[in-house]
């Protein structure tokens, strides 16, 4: 779904050539075409390929004699039924997977939507940036990165306004509230994986266009539409929390992080308004605003700022990161100051760490609560130890 110049498209087709999944479907004489007749077993005791299909037909309601491929059992698990070494059937199994693919990509493909949505893909910038940091996996923050790139070079107007979509001719249609606060919430995510101020300083700039064009000042919240788009009878305020959050929710968020790291007080003065504003509508179904409970969590419950003087690219560094984020710890910002710079930029965005330094030219760990911090840290053990009892583990 990667777009070759950048971003992701939005949707494709689950039919082809009239026919409901037919491009991911497999008979059992095509895998055993494709396949060799070793490499055939295999494949099909592992992805669960039949004779008589496992993919029924709905319409006369008995099997298809089609398949999808798919797991139900460890790989280690299926080689020792299969008899076959545990570390050569990975190996194996990829050259299973690349004899398919090539064999599968000469059908005829489904119909892919190729819009790209400043929204949708915000939300996959922060999907990608978020599962780079729990899992260690740069590959993530690199589809995050270059997705956040595309929309910041080919969807704000020439005004900085951001746009809502690229790839047809509506392109110049002004972003709506989701737009904004998801780019807002991905650049955050971003910055936090990979601690490049050139995504921070896009969602603080976003972060004043929204408030400057959707505010409420009446009695808080965001308006979908902006206050010089197009006029409307009413203006509306989307709160449901529904397949994606709505961009109030997300946007009191954004207003708690960022007030965090730029201790602008203002920023969660008008996330507290906003939560105040929707109030009624939370507590009689909490069930379906959960993203903006997640956003008076982070208001009401402890929650902490933690600042790292090191060098980005250093081991001790990387090490210190990974302690932080083996716990899961949602309500707490992280910022890095790095030490091999003489001014860093982070310094103007988040003033109050100027004084926060390395100790003995060593990466150092300053565990603040709501900016009053402890005593920093050079020592890993001391910090996980921190981070546990503050979420109620011990040490």
């Amino acid at each position: 779904m990667t777009a070759p110049e950048g971003g992701f498209y939005s949707a494709e087709d689950a039919d082809s050539e009239g026919e409901e999944g037919k491009f991911y479907l497999w008979t059992h004489d095509e895998i055993r075409k494709v396949l060799s007749q070793e490499e055939a077993v295999i494949g099909m005791k592992i992805f669960n390929i039949s004779k008589s299909g496992n993919f029924p037909d709905e319409g006369a309601g008995g099997k298809s004699g089609r398949n999808i491929l798919f797991l139900t059992k460890p790989i280690n698990e299926v080689a020792s039924e299969l008899g076959v070494s545990s570390p050569e059937l990975p190996t194996q199994l990829e050259a299973i997977r690349k004899k398919l693919f090539d064999y599968r990509e000469k059908h005829t493909h489904p119909h892919k939507d190729n819009k790209i949505l400043t929204d949708w893909n915000s939300l996959m910038i922060a999907a990608m940036a978020k599962a780079s940091k729990v899992l260690n996996e740069p590959k993530y923050s690199s589809a995050a990165i270059y997705a956040a790139n595309f929309i910041l070079n080919n969807l704000q107007a020439r005004n900085g306004r951001l746009l809502h979509e690229h790839g047809n001719s509506s392109a110049q249609l002004i972003g709506n509230a989701d737009d904004y606060a998801f780019l807002i919430y991905g650049m955050l995510e971003l910055y936090e994986a990979v601690f490049d101020v050139n995504f921070l300083k896009p969602a603080i700039k976003l972060n004043d266009d929204v408030i400057l064009h959707f505010w409420d000042q009446k009695v808080g919240g965001f308006y979908f539409t902006a206050d010089d788009g197009e006029k409307l009878p009413v203006q509306q305020k989307e709160i449901y929390d529904g397949a994606i959050p709505s961009g109030n929710s997300v946007a009191v968020l954004n207003l708690l992080w960022l007030g965090r790291i730029t201790a602008n007080d203002d920023f969660e003065d008008k996330a507290v308004k906003t939560g105040q504003s929707f109030y009624s509508d939370v507590g009689n179904l909490p069930s379906a605003h959960s993203q903006i409970l997640v956003a008076l969590d982070f208001s009401l419950c402890p929650s902490f700022e933690i600042v790292i003087a090191g060098d980005p690219n250093s081991k001790e560094t990387g090490k210190m990161l990974e302690a932080i984020r083996s716990k899961f710890v949602p309500n707490k910002i992280i910022i890095l100051r790095p030490t091999d710079q003489e001014s860093p930029e982070i310094d103007s965005i988040a003033s109050f760490i100027e004084r926060y330094s390395s100790i003995d030219e060593k990466t150092t760990v300053y565990v603040c609560y709501n900016f009053n911090c402890e005593l920093p840290t050079t020592d890993v053990g001391n910090v996980r130890k921190r981070i546990g009892i503050q979420t109620g583990e011990g040490p």
